[in-house]
């Protein structure tokens, strides 16, 4: 039996799996959205959320913390990427930025260099914290932090379903809830009442309440037609 036990496996192992979704949370940082399927999009969210909880609360043990579960990676600015391809590696060490983060908090370049790398962790908890407590302070709440968005499309190779895991923005407000009444809902509140042993309401019509209907409808139509000519023949009067 399986007690206790959450997550999905995605036929990885226990190493695979942590990279993975440590990857694809850096990227998510990064750029704001990732494309991957379902399934991993499902599993990554709940990850996702913790780390900008830890964003959110803010502080020494929380920036700790998030080192812990997603480690840094540095983050190549898109005008200087070129720039980057061809360096060395000796220059791409001075390029990334130093563990403590000072010389990017202060924004100056070694000499020589044209920028700095910047890291996931800094704009974890420079950026997205702050901004994902402005959002908290708004709708007095917390979490919800990041929504999937399923596609149509498939995968090329094995068909698998495509999703979109991309951050909330600050000012979106959630979605309300719908009332109106759709045939989902309706055969749900049946299918409830049935199990729960009350009395089932009739929504459609009996068949004896639509020749009723009908009867009148075609009364109404004969009034209608015995009406035409006597309007006519009251016109005919009126011009002689």
């Amino acid at each position: 039996m399986r007690h206790c036990v959450r997550g999905r496996k995605l036929n990885r192992t226990i190493s695979h799996r942590e990279a993975l979704r440590r990857n694809l949370v850096q990227s998510l940082i990064e750029h704001g959205e990732v494309r991957t399927t379902i399934p991993k999009a499902k599993e990554v969210k709940a990850f996702a959320e913790r780390l900008i909880s830890l964003a959110v609360t803010g502080g020494l043990a929380a920036r700790q913390r998030a080192e812990a579960l997603l480690q840094d990676r540095a983050i190549i600015p898109k005008e200087s990427r070129a720039d980057y391809d061809r360096m060395s590696d000796a220059k791409r060490d001075k390029t990334l930025r130093s563990r403590s983060g000072r010389r990017y908090r202060a924004n100056q370049p070694r000499p020589g260099l044209k920028f700095t790398a910047e890291s996931v962790l800094h704009r974890l908890f420079a950026d997205l914290g702050p901004r994902m407590k402005r959002r908290n302070e708004a709708r007095h709440s917390g979490g919800g932090y990041t929504r999937i968005i399923k596609l149509a499309d498939r995968r090329l190779g094995d068909a698998g379903r495509i999703a979109i895991l991309q951050l909330v923005a600050e000012d979106e407000k959630p979605r309300e809830k719908s009332t109106t009444k759709t045939e989902r809902k309706r055969r749900a509140r049946v299918k409830y009442s049935v199990y729960a042993g009350k009395p089932r309401a009739l929504t459609t019509r009996r068949r004896g309440d639509k020749a009723a209907t009908k009867a009148t409808k075609a009364t109404k139509a004969a009034a209608t037609e015995e009406a035409a000519p006597a309007d006519q023949t009251g016109g005919e009067a009126e011009k002689a």
